[in-house]
């Protein structure tokens, strides 16, 4: 991993809802393997700063791609 997304980084204010919606999924699919599954995970339409917060405990975006991160690594093991 290069270095963590980090909350405030301003691209993420560009994500747009459908692109979101396309990494839960990636996330579900990515996950299943070690347990991760957030079937009810979704862009919940609120912001913060202009950045969308995804439903799981109102996690910001950079979590998800941080985490996305994590198991795409783990996957090239």
């Amino acid at each position: 991993m290069n270095r963590p997304v980090r909350p405030h980084d301003t691209y993420l204010r560009t994500y747009t809802e459908p692109e979101v919606t396309t990494l839960l999924r990636e996330l579900h699919e990515r996950g299943k393997p070690f347990g991760i599954q957030w079937g009810s995970a979704h862009v919940n339409g609120a912001t913060i700063d202009g950045r969308l917060l995804i439903a799981f405990g109102d996690t910001s975006l950079a979590t998800l791609l941080n985490l996305l991160e994590l198991l795409r690594e783990t996957s090239r093991r």
